[in-house]
């Protein structure tokens, strides 16, 4: 119960800290009705809620993972730090393809699945993000495109 609370309470902490870093993000010199800083601005709204809630109502029964769970939770955790650093030379495809494959490969670990799972869903999401919802994503490595 303790341990939720003192969760909760860093998660707050965290996304005030996201909150006011997304207010640094310039405005675009395109006109967009809803603006840069709107998406990082709902998930700060949405990590402050389910923060609060662990704060407020703790489950009584928490535990900490421990042995082979903590140590996928780790995994998971370093495949998403290292998405946000590689995704800018690697380009998102490419990036998006290791990093769901390899949490793929964590849910069920057969390898030629799991890097179908991460060509599918880097290919599929670039291609929505890019030409269904017009977004300007780098889709190939930098040292490809130039």
């Amino acid at each position: 119960m303790r341990a939720d609370r003192i969760f909760g309470l860093v998660r707050q902490v965290l996304a005030l800290g996201h909150f006011l870093s997304a207010r640094t993000i310039p405005d675009s010199f395109n006109t967009d009705p809803v603006g840069p800083r709107v998406f990082p601005y709902i998930i700060a709204a949405l990590t402050a809620v389910c923060a609060m809630v662990m704060v407020l109502r703790p489950d009584a029964n928490a535990a900490w993972p421990h042995g082979a769970i903590g140590l996928q939770l780790a995994v998971a955790l370093a495949v998403v730090v290292e998405y946000a650093d590689l995704i800018k030379p690697l380009g998102f495809v490419a990036t998006t393809t290791l990093a769901a494959g390899m949490l793929s490969f964590q849910i069920r670990p057969r390898p030629l699945p799991a890097l179908l799972t991460g060509l599918g869903l880097g290919v599929g999401l670039y291609a929505l993000f890019k030409f269904v919802l017009g977004l300007g994503l780098q889709g190939l490595p930098r040292a490809l495109v130039g």
